[in-house]
């Protein structure tokens, strides 16, 4: 079955490429990626298969998501959480599964509260 990926910003579908067509060279074990040229958005995938991390996102999304993870990943990364216990933490806080790599402004926006405060 073939993957179709499809563009939030203008419902294009994705090309799979090498990261380096975003970022100027290739970044990790994994550097395939979804990359809609049109809208400006991508995701890259898990462990060198064609499933996105999350889903797709734009410049400004990708900033909120990288100060996202700035403000949660402490807690798993410093303070002896596990990772897991840090999404399932949030879980409960937001009422619903959420994940940095899924998340909108508006959740970025909030996961960065929540951090600040945990």
């Amino acid at each position: 079955m073939t993957e179709k990926v499809l563009c939030p910003y203008c419902n294009s579908p994705a090309v799979w490429v090498e990261n380096k067509v975003v970022y100027g060279r290739n970044y990790g074990k994994s550097y395939m990626m979804w990359h809609c040229p049109k809208g400006e958005a991508s995701i890259g995938c898990h462990n060198n298969t064609k499933r996105p991390l999350g889903t797709m996102a734009n410049k400004e999304l990708k900033k909120m998501r990288n100060l996202a993870h700035e403000a949660i990943d402490p807690l798993w990364k410093e303070m002896g959480m596990s990772r897991k216990d840090v999404y399932e933490a949030l879980g409960k806080i937001f009422g619903y599964k959420v994940h940095v790599g899924s998340a909108d402004m508006k959740t970025c926006q909030r996961l960065i509260g929540v951090g600040k405060q945990l």
